[in-house]
């Protein structure tokens, strides 16, 4: 508790100077009441003394400062009077308003300027003369003024405080939006990389393994031809990425992104990759998706549906047709790819499960559905479409992404 009213630097500079000043005002005779107390010159110490003990406390306590402060004034009029007294006053009526409660500043503001005014129709109305107006403007200097001036450093201290705060907050959402925006941008990159360079790994892997196992070299060879030309489109793509990356590049010109129309291309990569696991792969537009104008971002998502979906197909599905259908209608573009679920011989690629959470989520940016599993291959209308025998499983993958501005999400 004591080191809670500890005064400090300032506090002690003030009183101490404050007190020495008064001393010295003293000791060379100068006083405000002219010499005309009652009392002993001496006596004139005590009011100052109480003002420079009021003086320390005027940060740490600030009531207690200006209650002590206001009766070592009012004694020290009934005094010889000294002018640091009243000097010390001031600034502990100043330090009341700007270091006390808010009840505190709001009230003393406003009691001393009723006190200004009512001391100076008294004195007025008392000594019937101007010169009274000059005692009211002396209480108003030593009163007033100082706690006026404290709300206006007060009122400027919060504004600057609010100003810091606000300034502190706007700093911390701003590392907040940028660390999402990496994050967020990390995420893409992710699914850019694996879109990208996933379809034409999986083939590396499973015809390599096919030449390792196959001791035949017509088969080897095809299955080398096949590597080669997959890892020369992955080398592609990964440059073509690294080139998206890289920052203050010679060509500044960006790369153009997969659209629908090179879903063909994809299709018959796909067949030729999967002759070894016996997948035969086909394109269906129901909706002529593949010819219609269809936002950036959603052709771009599509695509790469398409192709993560024939990546898995290559990687895990069994013999049998895998079926690519596009349809575009109300708004809404639907992306379907099945293949036959089940297990497969010969060489597989081992997977990661990141296909499905990168198709997830690029459907789930545009405002989309999407749903992933196996389920019968019978059609609920009676018609095999998916060129799968009775009773057997089929892996199916639907999206759906809406094309209209009003349905993407910003």
């Amino acid at each position: 508790m004591l080191t809670s009213i500890r005064p400090d630097r300032d506090a002690v500079a003030l009183a101490v100077s404050g007190l020495l000043g008064g001393l010295l005002l003293w000791l060379l005779g100068l006083h405000t009441q002219g010499g005309h107390s009652l009392t002993a010159p001496w006596v004139t110490l005590v009011p100052l003394t109480a003002m420079a003990a009021a003086e320390l406390l005027r940060r740490t306590a600030p009531r207690t400062a200006l209650t002590v402060g206001t009766l070592a004034l009012v004694a020290d009029q009934f005094t010889w009077g000294n002018l640091a007294t009243i000097l010390m006053f001031t600034d502990v009526m100043y330090a009341a308003v700007l270091y006390g409660t808010p009840a505190a500043a709001r009230r003393l503001p406003v009691a001393t300027l009723l006190i200004t005014v009512a001391s100076t129709i008294g004195f007025l109305a008392w000594f019937r003369k101007p010169e009274a107006l000059l005692i009211g403007l002396v209480i108003g200097l030593v009163s007033f003024i100082p706690a006026l001036t404290g709300v206006s450093v007060r009122t400027h201290r919060t504004a600057a405080d609010a100003a810091r705060l606000a300034a502190a907050q706007t700093a911390r959402l701003a590392e907040m939006d940028r660390t999402q925006a990496v994050i967020a941008e990390r995420a893409r990159m992710a699914r850019e990389l694996h879109d990208m360079v996933a379809n034409h790994l999986s083939a590396v892997a499973i015809h390599s393994t096919a030449a390792l196992s196959i001791d035949d070299p017509e088969t080897s060879r095809s299955a080398l031809k096949v590597i080669r030309e997959n890892s020369v489109e992955g080398l592609s793509e990964m440059r073509r990425l690294i080139g998206l990356l890289r920052e203050g590049g010679e060509d500044d010109t960006p790369a153009a992104a997969p659209t629908l129309a090179s879903l063909d291309v994809l299709v018959e990569q796909t067949n030729v990759n999967g002759v070894s696991g016996g997948l035969v792969c086909t394109l269906e537009d129901a909706g002529k998706a593949v010819s219609s104008e269809l936002p950036t971002p959603v052709e771009l998502a599509a695509y790469r549906i398409v192709q993560e979906s024939l990546t898995n197909a290559l990687k895990h599905a069994a013999p049998g047709p895998v079926v690519v259908r596009l349809a575009h209608g109300d708004g809404v573009l639907t992306i379907e790819v099945t293949s036959v679920f089940g297990s497969r011989p010969g060489p597989t690629a081992p997977g990661s499960g990141a296909g499905l959470v990168g198709m997830r989520e690029r459907v789930t940016l545009l405002g989309g559905t999407f749903d992933a599993g196996a389920e019968p291959a019978d059609d609920r209308d009676g018609d095999d479409r998916d060129g799968a025998g009775a009773g057997t499983k089929i892996w199916r993958v639907r999206a759906q992404l809406p094309v209209t501005e009003g349905t993407m999400r910003e």
